[in-house]
Order: C-alpha cells, then sequence, then structure tokens
C-alpha cells in the first residue's frame, strides 16, 4: 500500500499541472478584460488597484499601465510559469478587486467550506447506506417503491430551485421562520457564550445548507447501494451461508455489506467534486462565507489570481479525495494489492 500511495503522489503532480493549465488559459482567453475594468475604476476613483494611476492619462494608457503592474502584457507561457512559481511557496499574489493577498482570503473561508462538505459527505453516506440496505432487502416492496420515487424525485430538483424554495417557505420569508436565512451565526452571537450554545446556534445554521447540498448525493448513492447489494445477494456464497443456517441479519451485515460498499467507496473520487461545486450555490444563497461564494464574487469581478488559487485549492481537495477513495478500497476489500501483482 505505501508503494501505490507514493505513486498515487508522484501521479497527482502532472496531474494537478495539466488542471491548472487548462484553468489559466480558460481565465485568460476568456472574453473581457480585467485591466479596463480595473483601470476605469481608478480614473473615475472607484477604488481597488487603480486607485493609484494618474487621472490625467487616458483609459488605453491606464490600461496599458495596469497591464504591466500585473504581468498582463507578458506572452501566457511566461505568465503561467510565473504564477505556477509563486504557488509553491503559496503566494497567489494579490485580489485584483481589493489589493489583499489572496491566500490570506482563501485561508480564512477554506475551513468552512470543508466543514460545509465534510458534513454532507457524512450526511450522504449515513443516509444512502441504510436505504440502500432496507430497499436491497426488501425488494419490490411497498417500502421499496416508494424509497425508489423519493430517491428520482430528488435527485431530479434543481439544488437552486430547493434552496430558494427554502428560503420563501421555511426562512423567514412569507411563510414559516424554522431556520436563519443565512449567515453561520446569529445576530446576537458573542465570543463568550457557553460551548453547548455556540454549537447549537452553528447547527441550526448549517442544517439547512446541509441538507440542500447532500439531499442530491444521497438520492443517488442510495439508488448504487441497493443495485450493488442486489447483485452481491445473488452470489453462490451468500446462498451457502442461508444454507448454513446462519440468521438473515448476519448475512446481511457480516457477508453482504462489504462487498456491497465498494462501488460507494469508488463513487467518493466523484461525490467530493460534485459537493464542492455545489457549496457555490449553497453559500451564494445563503450567505455563507466560504470559498464559493468567494468563487462567484472573483468570477464576477474577473478577479485572476483568487479564481485562479480557489481552482487550484480545489483541485487539491478533489485529488486528494481520489486518493483516499482508492486507498479506502484496500480497507474494504482486502484482496486488492496495490503496486503488485497476485500470483
Amino acid at each position: 500500500m505505501a508503494s501505490y500511495a507514493l505513486q498515487r503522489l508522484l501521479l497527482i503532480i502532472p496531474t494537478f499541472l495539466g488542471i491548472t493549465l487548462i484553468g489559466f488559459l480558460i481565465m485568460r482567453l476568456a472574453p473581457g478584460d480585467p485591466a479596463e475594468l480595473m483601470a476605469a475604476g481608478g480614473l473615475a476613483g472607484a477604488g481597488g488597484p487603480g486607485v493609484s494611476l494618474d487621472k490625467r492619462v487616458s483609459v488605453d494608457e491606464a490600461m496599458a499601465q495596469w497591464r504591466r503592474q500585473y504581468g498582463l502584457d507578458r506572452p501566457l507561457y511566461e505568465q503561467y510559469a510565473i504564477w505556477l512559481n509563486n504557488i509553491v511557496t503559496l503566494d497567489f499574489g494579490e485580489s485584483f478587486k481589493d489589493n489583499q493577498p489572496v491566500w490570506g482570503k482563501i485561508a480564512e473561508r477554506l475551513p468552512i467550506t470543508i466543514q460545509l462538505n465534510v458534513l454532507s459527505i457524512l450526511v450522504v453516506y449515513l443516509v444512502a447506506i441504510p436505504l440502500g440496505i432496507y430497499s436491497a432487502t426488501r425488494r419490490s416492496s411497498l417500502g421499496d417503491q416508494i424509497t425508489t420515487v423519493a430517491a428520482f424525485i430528488l435527485f431530479a430538483v434543481p439544488t437552486v430551485w430547493a434552496a430558494t424554495m427554502a428560503l420563501v417557505f421555511i426562512c423567514g420569508g412569507d411563510f414559516y421562520y424554522w431556520f436563519p436565512p443565512g449567515g453561520l451565526s446569529s445576530v446576537d452571537y458573542e465570543p463568550g457564550w457557553p460551548f453547548w450554545r455556540k454549537f447549537k446556534d452553528q447547527a441550526w445554521h448549517l442544517f439547512l445548507p446541509v441538507v440542500l447540498l447532500s439531499y442530491g448525493g444521497f438520492a443517488g448513492l442510495s439508488r448504487y447501494m441497493r443495485a450493488s447489494m442486489l447483485e452481491v445477494l445473488g452470489q453462490d456464497y451468500v446462498q451457502v451461508a442461508r444454507a448454513k443456517g446462519l440468521l438473515e441479519r448476519v448475512v446481511i451485515m457480516k457477508h453482504v455489506l462489504r462487498n456491497s460498499l465498494i462501488p460507494l467507496v469508488t463513487m467518493l473520487a466523484s461525490l467530493l467534486p460534485a459537493l464542492i461545486g455545489g457549496s457555490v450555490i449553497i453559500e451564494t444563497i445563503f450567505s455563507i462565507p466560504g470559498m464559493g461564494q468567494l468563487g462567484y464574487e472573483s468570477v464576477r469581478a474577473r478577479d485572476y489570481p483568487t479564481v485562479m488559487a480557489l481552482y487550484s485549492v480545489s483541485a487539491v481537495l478533489t485529488l486528494s479525495g481520489i486518493l483516499i477513495s482508492d486507498l479506502l478500497l484496500s480497507v474494504v476489500d482486502p484482496r486488492i494489492a496495490f503496486g503488485r501483482r497476485q500470483a
């Protein structure tokens, strides 16, 4: 396992380079010029990096000066090489929007996004696995049909629509105020609160965003769990275990469940980037100060350094999730031998 983990870690390097190169080219070649926005803002005295520009110069001169200041007048390959060299020391540059260090802005918001996504992953698996077991062990029953229909409905409902309806109906809109409409803490929050009061307040604020971020995941994974269990239940060794007189509960939990979990472990690699992408919607709608909200604001402002930094951090998180899912396979199924051939 150690040699396999080392191989995967080394493979992450060229993969990361390829991902960042594609993202860098997309950002640079996309329509719109941040130099025009920032130079115009500087000449108008609107704040931002362009405020140091001389108001007597023309817009074209201001744009050229701004490009030179931030290296946008250099060839693309040179810009990418400079950027890549800087991120080795976590130097993502300064934001075009407010001149603040990009890494400082990300470090402030990254724990919030990680917390939101880790909780969502736990909810997805804690709900999907029992639902899949229930549906597979009661195939074609009324309960199986209800859970199947409900799962497909949840899987089809767009997150942005569900979040908007939640704000209107249960977040103090026109009907009920069961959950707060946004943020991570109450208006009257005080640092001196007891631990359990802080925990209760944050749980109240995170409950709805976590549910909205994860309902599509556990709806889909519960169907995968059901299909995987039905396949394993048809194996010969399961019939032999039943013929030996083992209780059905023992057969399911000891012989069927472990092999049924293998597809769900591999799906962790695709679930993590989906949740990170979904957190952009949830964080923006519920005003949660995480990476998703920062990314949305940065894209709108054409803030290249911040967007590329967020893109890179998301790539690292996704590649780490893929590595973790691969390593977990050996825990779920010891027959898997990484890095060597079976005799």
